[in-house]
């Protein structure tokens, strides 16, 4: 609604006005708080700090273009350099393809099973037929413990700055997200969430996703996050406080940064980074770590 003053505006410049905040406040399937999702603020039509249905907003109205801002990605420091990283863990059901270095610490080297390991000359790291990098483990030469301590360390501080970054849209969806399309944001729920369809994530090169999640996160089978207009997989990152269960087939994009485990069950597979502060299972399952 125009306040008082919008009418001593020019007729044309008034007519302008009105064109634009038609524009605004028209429907939009970028959304970055639907139905569900609460905002601090907004009323119906109009332009706030946290959203109101059908205006443009910071959070995001029902209908409205969500402009949450994530920042800046999540420091991964030296877990950047391991597309597979966990502490007591990782199991493969061959054939799985894995793109990236695995890292297990401080859990030692036979606690990496089904990947046929093959020790190199200097014990400071392992190769794998499914694996295109290196395997390195607690328990093999120096530099290699060292190493993997810090990125532990790293990935943990990862973690703790992804959950503490403030959301903008909360509760979206009541948990369950399947079929929409997200702008770049932090979102958080205080449950578990759900992906029985295909998401969207729609941004640039440079935007950021972040999603809190305070219980599991589970990706039906079959179902994907796609990635449109430019947005990367490094910029995507799931923090996930419970488990992390990527069905049959299903395919995900992004950081998966979980305090427990993480299972890719048959065929599932993912463009990022599987970070887990206890195992990761996968089977028959493909991993290509995203670009730096």
């Amino acid at each position: 609604m125009m306040n008082s003053k919008s009418y001593l505006l020019k007729p044309g410049v008034a007519l302008l006005l009105c064109s634009f905040a038609n524009a605004c406040g028209g429907g939009s399937a970028v959304l970055g708080a639907a139905d569900g999702a609460q905002g601090a603020t907004g009323g119906a039509g109009g332009q706030s700090a946290a959203g109101g249905a059908g205006g443009q907003s910071a959070a995001g109205g029902a209908g409205g273009q969500s402009t949450v801002a994530a920042g800046l990605p999540v420091n991964l420091g030296t877990a950047k350099n391991y597309v597979i990283l966990a502490k007591s863990g990782i199991a493969t059901v061959p054939t799985s393809a894995v793109t990236g270095n695995l890292g297990v610490s401080p859990a030692a080297a036979t606690s990496i099973t089904g990947f046929s390991l093959t020790a190199d000359s200097t014990n400071a790291f392992s190769t794998s037929p499914q694996v295109t990098g290196k395997v390195y483990a607690a328990d093999y030469a120096a530099p290699t413990p060292s190493n993997l301590t810090t990125a532990v360390g790293d990935m943990q501080l990862a973690f703790t700055d992804a959950a503490g970054r403030a959301p903008g849209v909360t509760e979206l969806g009541a948990g369950n997200i399947g079929g929409k399309t997200l702008a770049p944001g932090v979102y958080k729920w205080g449950t578990g969430l759900l992906i029985p369809a295909d998401v969207t994530l729609a941004g640039n090169a440079t935007d950021v996703w972040i999603f809190q999640i305070a219980q599991d996160l589970t990706m039906s089978s079959a179902a994907k996050i796609v990635l449109s207009g430019g947005a990367l997989p490094k910029n995507v990152f799931w923090q996930v406080a419970g488990l992390v269960d990527l069905g049959t087939t299903a395919h995900c994009e992004g950081v998966v940064l979980t305090q427990t485990s993480v299972t890719l069950r048959t065929g599932a597979s993912i463009n990022g980074r599987l970070l887990a502060q206890t195992a990761v299972n996968i089977d028959g399952s493909t991993v290509v770590e995203p670009g730096l």
